[in-house]
């Protein structure tokens, strides 16, 4: 399994090497409320998916915030699938099935989508021959047609694995999580990347994102699964620096500026991961393993 996909769920001791580089504080000026963003979330709320009997993980929301995305277990034993599910109010959601058009018998996950309908998700289904695990097609009521690998992303080299991603409104911008993995399920780094559209594919963007996402990689022994609002001055990503994942946010006050300090969202507790923002940015939805040991999907709000 992949990812933010590799270490859900796994109670083992990770032998992850820190990710270089020094701890920055921000230069933005945008980010001298950092602190007071985060502590405006509130209001930990269990969500419902009417007909779902199963694991409920890696949520995302569409950009109209009418349909959820999610996948099911990604533990080692289980098919790991794509589902979606209609909003019936800010709690509840009626499951609607399967994704068509992207499961298959490798591990599918990790959704997301454009305001076009590009539909992106991760897939093992070709990494031994390909190397890659991103694909996208085009959706319209719940099936995805003509699945392809994202071209441009994947470093093709072994051991290095694209496991999470997320597209972002104007289909413009790909951030995704590449680990290195050195043996065993658990990536040794992993850290949250940026790929610019070009033509039909995407073009790694290597020296902005070191400038642009520094803050969110500077710290942690894993980043990853991250998610931006729509208009890309917010990123919340899920970092693990500890036995338990924490899910934390930036911000800045343009697209041309770095991502200043990271600060935790204290509101959101237990083993979490995954967010994902709703249109007008005062939900946070992810994924939360519940008392029984299910991941299900969880909300805070914000004013």
């Amino acid at each position: 399994m992949l990812g933010k996909i590799f270490v859900l769920g796994c109670s083992v001791l990770l032998g992850a090497a820190l990710v270089g580089g020094p701890s920055a504080r921000a230069q933005d000026a945008g980010d001298l409320s950092a602190e007071a963003k985060a502590a405006s979330f509130t209001n930990l709320q269990a969500v419902t998916i009417t007909g779902n009997g199963q694991d409920a993980m890696e949520p995302f929301l569409t950009r109209d915030g009418k349909v959820l995305f999610f996948n099911n277990s990604n533990a080692p034993t289980v098919d790991t699938n794509l589902f979606w599910a209609t909003k019936v109010d800010d709690l509840t959601f009626q499951l609607q099935g399967q994704i068509g058009g992207v499961n298959g018998s490798a591990l599918d996950a990790v959704a997301s989508m454009d305001l076009s309908n590009n539909f992106f998700f991760v897939s093992t289904r070709s990494y031994d021959t390909t190397l890659s695990t991103i694909y996208s097609g085009n959706y319209s009521l719940g099936s995805v047609s003509g699945p392809t690998i994202v071209a441009g992303v994947s470093p093709t080299r072994r051991g290095f694995v694209d496991f999470d991603q997320e597209i972002s409104a104007d289909g413009n911008t790909l951030y995704f999580t590449e680990g290195l993995f050195t043996g065993g399920s658990v990536p040794a780094s992993s850290e949250v990347l940026i790929a610019r559209r070009s033509g039909n594919g995407f073009v790694r963007d290597a020296h902005h994102s070191n400038e642009i996402l520094r803050t969110i990689n500077s710290t942690g022994r894993l980043n990853y699964a991250a998610c931006t609002s729509p208009d890309e001055l917010e990123i919340f990503f899920t970092r693990l620096n500890g036995k338990e994942p924490a899910i934390l946010m930036a911000s800045r006050t343009s697209t041309t500026k770095p991502f200043g300090t990271t600060e935790k969202i204290l509101a959101i507790t237990g083993f979490v991961e995954a967010p994902t923002i709703t249109p007008d940015g005062r939900s946070l939805y992810f994924h939360r393993r519940n008392p029984e040991g299910i991941f299900s999907i969880y909300r805070v709000t914000r004013p």
